[in-house]
């Protein structure tokens, strides 16, 4: 059986390193990898491949630096073009990007079965892109994956299933933080420059933030506040550096470049707590035993912050410093298994293989 998978943003090289491995124990399964070029830079995209043993990709679009739109579109035509080529069983995608959505169309349209690996997520935020991605995506999908029983139960009131399959598979990001956190130390470089052992890590990349100056600078004088009682660590996008510097944000932060997995890994098991405005790094963060402040009106994965793993406190400066307050006298059950425990790529693979016979 042919499989074609189409990933093209940081998180979906993580996910689908996990399931691609499993696919690898199947010789009855071929797989190829779609690269739209979402993600592009070595950073983002080609060290996860190298550092994560994906196999390379068989076809590379190139598209990024786009609007919507464009974006999507661009991706649809190249899509569409490999999939009348190659015609196979199935098209995988993750997530709820342009990428997710671009796979999930073209294939549709082919009337090839689509299977979507982290369904039934929502932050009820219509102003979402990414809303606007995984609510289209799950309707045109065959299969539906989804990491948590929230997620179940949203595609419940939706009226699912109504020709899809829905799945409570657990979350592939546990697999793959289980598997690669046994040896990131030993392939990790992250430390070799930085010689914080005990620091808030935080990330900041949603365009809601980064291409809001009023949200920017308010999240910004928060985590100046936070660094002088805790030194904050912020691997942060070139494009988001220069909009602070443009802005006059002279940050005493300590700023890198955006790091590969296993060097995200090392700064996870190594950091006192995640503050970030990334839908996956919430989850690392609890698997990693970290409580997390997210930097977001809304989020996902709402067991978290009704277990009180993660407190949302959008950008709002004072929201964040009372957010990180309460993270210090915190007293969460990390123990509680809510991600399906590190065998969701094993229950998909199989899934997959029964549905296509």
């Amino acid at each position: 059986m042919k499989i074609i998978t189409v990933v093209g943003a940081r998180p979906q090289f993580v996910k689908a390193a996990v399931v691609s491995r499993e696919f690898k124990k199947h010789p009855s399964v071929n797989e190829l990898i779609i690269h739209t070029g979402q993600h592009h830079d070595a950073n983002m995209s080609d060290v996860f491949f190298d550092e994560m043993d994906i196999p390379k990709p068989a076809f590379h679009l190139g598209i990024h630096g786009l609007g919507h739109g464009a974006m999507t579109g661009q991706m649809l035509e190249g899509i569409e073009r490999i999939l009348l080529e190659e015609k196979p069983d199935l098209v995988l995608v993750y997530g709820d990007t342009n990428s997710t959505l671009a796979g999930a169309l073209a294939a549709a349209k082919l009337l090839i079965p689509v299977a979507h690996v982290e369904a039934g997520l929502r932050s009820f935020n219509m102003a979402m892109p990414e809303e606007q991605n995984r609510i289209l995506t799950d309707r045109l999908s065959s299969l539906l994956f989804c990491p948590t029983q929230t997620a179940i139960d949203n595609l419940t009131k939706e009226g699912y299933p109504f020709n899809n399959k829905v799945f409570l598979s657990g979350d592939v990001m546990q697999d793959a933080a289980m598997y690669y956190a046994e040896n990131s130390e030993a392939r990790s470089t992250v430390f070799k420059t930085l010689s914080l052992r005990d620091f808030v890590l935080c990330t900041l990349h949603r365009a809601e933030n980064t291409n809001d100056l009023n949200r920017l600078q308010s999240i910004i004088r928060a985590l100046e506040k936070i660094n002088k009682e805790c030194k904050v660590v912020l691997p942060l996008h070139p494009r988001t550096q220069k909009i602070m510097k443009d802005a006059g944000m002279n940050s005493q932060l300590t700023i890198i470049d955006p790091v590969g997995y296993f060097d995200m890994l090392e700064l996870l098991k190594h950091c006192k707590l995640v503050m970030t405005d990334s839908g996956g790094l919430q989850k690392e963060a609890f698997f990693f035993d970290k409580y997390c402040v997210t930097l977001r009106d809304e989020t996902e994965w709402i067991e978290l912050v009704n277990g009180g793993f993660n407190f949302l406190a959008g950008a709002d400066e004072n929201k964040i410093l009372s957010a990180y307050s309460s993270t210090l006298n915190a007293s969460a059950n990390f123990k509680v298994d809510l991600y399906g425990g590190g065998k969701a790529a094993h229950q998909i693979v199989n899934e997959i293989k029964v549905f296509l016979g």
